[in-house]
């Protein structure tokens, strides 16, 4: 009898023992999760399960969600507890304060929800949860939004347009709107639509309520028509949507071409969803919008972007012949129709506010975009202006979050190897670095032979990598 058999576990399924976070970058805020004074962190190191009050082989030793805003960052654990750390200036950790905080701490006031997912905006953050006792009368995939515009610095339960039995699917916030998605696909828009990005045809000044989206425009002289949705996001001004045919729609601001149209409906806005015609044929399984850009992902693995590119978001190099017009001699660069950057083999994309990251089928990481403080890539230059390698991180990546200026992922541990890989890479310091990188290559560890390598050039530059003594004021 095989093990699989006898251990009752299908075979081929790889379970995760456990997933380390790591995030970098912009660090102003402590939104990397560094207690100490570093403004950004180019090369990151795993955040301790002691950082969440958990001890290293306690129950939250896997991760289940995680998401980056402006200058904050959440975390989903696999007891559906939620942590927040960062900026809280507008109330975004959910805490009841709005006094910052550089270490994560759980999110009390949802300790009776199961927490699934989770999104972060600028000053916003928006989670969909099940109750943790339920009797059967109460819907499952609740949404809870808190922050600025939220109405509140605690979550609280939002239904906003939907009923209270709408399943919500997802949820993706922008600048100052949120956008969410229920089971059914029907997408709900809120909070400020001065350049369209709620999809209502107009636009309006100050904050509005939740309104579902009623019509989708396949060309500029057809009737908008109801169409079925299965993923969302939202950019900075602008959202985009994918149909259950694959197709892209965008809306809201498009005056550096994050909306993907050679044309506009109103100036430099598009007030009502439309679908990008340039990806007619194309079937898209993901998309995310940026500060000014917008990337997607086909079922194939093909990464297509458009929108700005002043600080290479793209990937498409410095300005050069690819790129539609440099309006008014200026030096802003954009492109407003959507071109294939990667032609294959993408598996993951996430759009900061002015960088991109992608994981590819292979389980290798790349940036591009501002780079100042590290957060998009390996080099130590203010932009990447390609697809350039970002390879320290231990494990198999399972969730990439871009921010203002700072990045994140979640990585599983599925054997016994990678379980000692991330036991090792939590452990490298300059004095046995070398020793640890040479048993890595010999036995096929090759992205922590490179984490190895990366640290010991930066430790031996002058470089800090250690998180100061815990002893955070837990409750």
């Amino acid at each position: 009898m095989e093990i699989d058999e006898i251990l009752g576990e299908p075979k081929g399924v790889k379970i995760p023992t456990k997933s380390v976070i790591y995030a970098w970058g912009y660090n102003q805020s402590g939104q990397t999760g560094r207690r100490g004074n570093e403004g950004n962190l180019r090369i990151p190191r795993q955040l301790p399960m002691d950082l969440f009050d958990c001890p290293a082989g306690g129950g939250n030793s896997r991760w289940l969600d995680i998401a980056c805003g402006r200058e904050h960052t959440a975390a989903v654990a696999s007891d559906g507890s939620l942590y927040t750390w960062g900026a809280n200036e507008y109330g975004q950790l959910g805490d009841g304060t709005e006094k910052g905080r550089k270490y994560p701490k759980k999110v009390r006031h949802l300790q009776y929800e199961f927490v699934i997912s989770v999104s972060c905006g600028a000053h916003c953050t928006a989670a969909i949860a099940e109750p943790r006792e339920n009797d059967g009368s109460v819907s499952t995939r609740r949404l809870w939004v808190w922050g600025q515009n939220q109405g509140s610095n605690y979550p609280r339960l939002y239904w906003g347009a939907f009923t209270p039995n709408t399943v919500v699917r997802q949820v993706s916030c922008g600048a100052v709107h949120v956008v969410a998605l229920s089971e059914d696909g029907l997408l709900q828009a809120w909070g400020y639509n001065e350049y369209g990005q709620l999809g209502r045809g107009i636009t309006c000044e100050g904050l509005q309520g939740a309104h579902v989206i009623k019509g989708y425009a396949r060309f500029l002289d057809e009737a908008p028509e109801l169409v079925k949705i299965v993923q969302v996001s939202c950019g900075e001004y602008h959202t985009a949507a994918i149909s259950e045919k694959g197709e892209v729609y965008t809306w809201g601001l498009g005056s550096m071409g994050q909306l993907g149209h050679c044309s506009l409906q109103s100036g430099d806005k598009e007030l009502l969803p439309r679908r990008v015609v340039a990806l007619d044929g194309i079937v898209i399984k993901d998309v995310a919008c940026g500060g000014v850009h917008t990337c997607a992902l086909t079922d194939k693995g093909a990464l297509y972007a458009w929108g700005g590119s002043q600080s290479g978001q793209l990937g498409l190099g410095p300005q050069n012949g690819f790129f539609s017009c440099t309006p008014n001699g200026s030096e802003m660069v954009l492109r407003n129709i959507p071109v294939l950057v990667i032609p294959t083999g993408v598996q993951l994309v996430s759009c900061g506010h002015s960088h991109t990251l992608i994981c590819t089928k292979e389980g290798r990481m790349y940036g591009w975009g501002y780079n100042s403080y590290g957060q998009a890539a390996n080099m130590k230059s203010t932009y990447a202006w390609y697809p350039s390698p970002v390879d320290w991180c231990v494990g198999e990546v399972r969730k990439l979050a871009a921010g203002g200026g700072h990045s994140a992922v979640l990585t599983d541990a599925c054997s016994l190897k990678e379980l000692c890989e991330f036991t090792l890479a939590n452990n490298v310091n300059l004095s046995n670095a070398s020793e640890i990188e040479d048993v890595a290559s010999r036995t096929g560890s090759d992205a922590l032979a490179r984490l190895c390598e990366r640290l010991r050039e930066h430790l031996l530059n002058g470089g800090n990598c250690n998180y100061d003594e815990i002893d955070f004021p837990f409750e």
